[in-house]
């Protein structure tokens, strides 16, 4: 099949046929062997035994579906035609009896003089015929192959393997040749021309203009006879019922897959994944946080300080932090993606987004892929397996990477909240902060339509193929598949991906340590234990004073009188919610900032009880901001600020952004150590806003300002500052190419959309 959920690369596998062991090859979905890529070009170099490391196999399972018997034969006659032994599945056999098609298996083995075996995949029923079958395949040996061409076509391929031997192109299998004739413009055509042949052009020319004058047309002769032998081949066989039923799956789709209702159940749809996305995972995330927070406690408590401390907590055990958080929104998106596989729906919604993506030069299977990305971009190029054709798959990938994932939400938490004004418009209905990280969340989607319409003109240039899927029938997912597939996603992120992005955090943790002398560092941090082992309770009552201190903010928010009055008089006036009773608001709200009041002196009182804690964290945050200075990692801040300069950044900025490559969100804890704050990754961290408002350059100038702010973020917008994308895409496109050209276009990107927009934001300030 070509749908989303079948196999989309090659698996190699064992299992037991009676005493055998068999090593089982499972190659991607296909309706036929006719190569135009090179990847559907691995499908054909298996089967002719000319794959490195597989070897000629002894048996072929040709999977055909039951329901659609007559379609599914000509990949069958494609299989014979190769003279191996080959064994059919008749599957889904119970949906054919649903529709009233009836199959006489044994009939139809001894016509093709081959084993036929009936199966119901997803019910595990068949398995065992299936084996035996296998056995019985391989010591019966290859079929007669059926002779579905006139001898024209036969006499045309001899003259086309005498030509090639002319030219030195010497043991070429037969079913090549055919394919070579056929495939006008395919893969196999482009690669025998590839050492500038004109004379095999001229001869493939003249052949393809013989077989048209005696009745052969090259390519449409191909599926003529191969339907023809198909239908030959079932007559008797297969008995269909006088009026196709109506099924369950056809009164889905009237609504499912309409222009209108469709799109609107799949808009709503999309909404609740991607909300489940965010915050089934986050929790998920947070506990990943903690768990590394506490492993590297653990650590710090019995490792003595030192370098050796410092690259276990802050470069392996970080490192594999950086790995393990983004594993909760990968599962979670691939239990989702895998469930709407399995029941048949993402078939759907790929055809129902064909027409958009089209615009821009892909196919409505680039969509969900695209969506996927806004959670986070790993995900979201692992989902462009579902893409067979080579030139969108590759397009996708590379524009998936502009999608806004949550990593960027940081930066744009922090400097919206540092810089943006509190203005609101319509009434205070619309805030300047929320249009802002509107603009930014949606700027990479936006940057993306031409980005994609270009690639597909340069890079990827081609005839658009048309876009054919089948639509499989709706059936319940199967939680054993559903499971299987969210464990080999993981599974697959975990070694593959990650091993790479925990060695980029150890390069980075390295560049940002050396050559700087820690060793006041550590003997601050002595100190800070034996200060906070004596000042426990205290430290205790502060970290609950500030959680406190935080819920009451947020209720006091919450409670916003304007905000709170307008949304209960439009709930009122549809009759959801009535309104509160002012008073009683109002009560509330005072109670709240009693509280509040209350708590803060607490925390001031407890502060000055901690003031000697508090002096020797400020001087081992300082002491580490200026060894962050002289590290490596500074020293090529300094390096790139005259590079920077013209977005508005100093070096400091500069080094955030490097610091970040491994995950955008770096760039806050970057911060906050240079601004000796420590490394607090929390963007709405008042003391980390204080610390960039005041910043300065040597004149006086301040260095942070609006344009500047909208500077940062579109840079982080558009900038490929993500490693793990990066490893994918590698891991992915099986070539490094991919991922640095991936990372050099979207950093020229960003950066002239960076020095545009600060520009233009600079006339507007002055």
């Amino acid at each position: 099949g070509n749908y989303p959920g079948v196999t989309v690369e090659k698996k190699i596998g064992k299992t037991k046929c009676g005493n055998a062991t068999v090593d089982l090859v499972d190659l991607p979905g296909t309706y036929s062997l006719s190569p135009r890529s090179l990847d559907e070009m691995v499908a054909v170099n298996v089967l002719l035994g000319r794959q490195p490391h597989v070897g000629i196999p002894d048996v072929v399972v040709c999977i055909v579906d039951a329901s659609n018997i007559e379609r599914n034969l000509y990949l069958v006659s494609q299989v014979l035609d190769l003279g191996l032994p080959t064994v059919v599945a008749l599957n889904m056999c119970d949906l054919a009896a649903s529709r009233g098609i009836a199959i006489d298996a044994p009939a139809l083995s001894q016509r093709l003089g081959l084993p036929v075996v009936c199966t119901e995949a997803h019910r595990k029923r068949g398995m065992d015929d299936i084996r035996q079958a296998i056995l019985a395949a391989v010591a019966q040996g290859p079929v007669p192959r059926p002779r579905v061409f006139p001898a024209v076509f036969a006499n045309e391929c001899e003259q086309l393997q005498h030509r090639l031997q002319e030219l030195g192109i010497t043991e070429t299998p037969y079913y090549l040749l055919e394919r070579l004739l056929l495939d006008v413009g395919g893969y196999l055509e482009t690669h025998f021309l590839s050492g500038d042949r004109p004379a095999l052009q001229k001869h493939l020319t003249e052949a393809r203009s013989r077989l048209s004058e005696q009745g052969c047309r090259i390519p449409a002769v191909e599926a003529r006879v191969r339907y023809q032998w198909a239908r030959e081949t079932l007559e008797g066989i297969v008995r269909h019922p006088a009026a196709r039923p109506v099924t369950w799956s056809d009164r889905l789709d009237r609504y499912l897959t309409h222009r209108f209702t469709g799109l609107a159940f799949f808009a709503i749809l999309m909404f609740f994944v991607f909300q489940a996305i965010f915050s089934w995972a986050t929790p998920l995330m947070d506990l990943c946080e903690a768990a590394q927070g506490w492993l590297g406690a653990q650590v710090a408590a019995v490792v003595p300080p030192g370098p050796f401390q410092s690259l276990l907590v802050d470069g392996v055990i970080g490192g594999v932090g950086s790995v393990l958080i983004f594993l909760p929104q990968i599962v979670i998106l691939f239990l989702f993606i895998a469930i709407l596989e399995d029941c048949g729906y993402l078939a759907r919604a790929a055809f129902l987004m064909d027409k958009l993506m089209t615009k821009v030069g892909l196919s409505g299977k680039s969509f969900v892929p695209l969506m996927s990305s806004f959670a986070c971009a790993i995900p979201g190029v692992m989902a462009t397996r579902v893409i067979e054709n080579r030139r969108d798959r590759m397009a996708t990938i590379l524009v998936a990477p502009l999608m806004s994932c949550s990593a960027r939400q940081p930066v744009y938490a922090l400097l919206i909240a540092a810089f943006i004004p509190a203005t609101a418009y319509l009434g205070g209905w619309i805030a300047l902060k929320g249009l802002v990280l509107f603009a930014m969340t949606f700027l990479g989607a936006a940057v993306a339509i031409p980005i994609a319409w270009i690639l597909k003109k340069t890079l990827f240039q081609g005839e658009t193929p048309p876009f054919v899927m089948e639509l499989p029938t709706y059936k319940w997912p199967s939680p054993r598949i559903v499971f299987h597939r969210v464990y080999e996603s993981g599974k697959s992120f975990v070694t593959r991906a990650g091993t790479l992005i925990f060695a980029t955090n150890i390069l980075v943790w390295a560049a940002g340590y050396f050559p700087g002398d820690h060793s006041q560092v550590f003997r601050l941090q002595s100190e800070i234990e034996q200060v906070e082992s004596d000042l426990k309770g205290d430290v205790e009552t502060r970290v609950q004073l500030r959680e406190r201190h935080r819920e009451l903010g947020e209720q006091l928010e919450d409670r916003s009188p304007t905000l709170f009055e307008r949304v209960s008089e439009i709930g009122g006036a549809l009759g959801v919610i009535s309104n509160p009773d002012p008073q009683t608001v109002a009560a509330e709200r005072e109670k709240a900032q009693v509280d509040l009041q209350s708590v803060e002196n607490d925390l001031l009182a407890t502060n000055l009880r901690l003031k000697p804690l508090n002096d020797l964290v400020e001087a081992q945050n300082r002491l580490r901001s200026e060894l962050l200075e002289a590290s490596l990692l500074g020293r090529l801040g300094h390096a790139i600020e005259p590079v920077v300069r013209p977005l508005g950044w100093d070096w400091r900025i500069g080094v955030g952004a490097l610091a970040s490559f491994p995950a955008r969100e770096v760039i806050v804890g970057t911060l906050a150590t240079i601004y000796s704050l420590g490394g607090s990754n929390d963007s709405s961290d008042a003391g980390l806003q204080a610390a960039i408002q005041s910043a300065q350059w040597p004149d006086g100038r301040p260095v942070y300002n609006v344009p500047v702010a909208l500077s940062i973020m579109v840079f982080f917008a558009l900038c490929a500052q993500c490693a793990s994308t990066l490893m994918v895409i590698r891991r992915e496109t099986n070539s490094w190419w991919w991922p640095a050209f991936t990372f050099v276009y979207m950093t020229v990107l960003a950066y002239v959309g960076a020095f545009i927009v600060y520009r233009i934001a600079l006339l507007f300030v002055a």
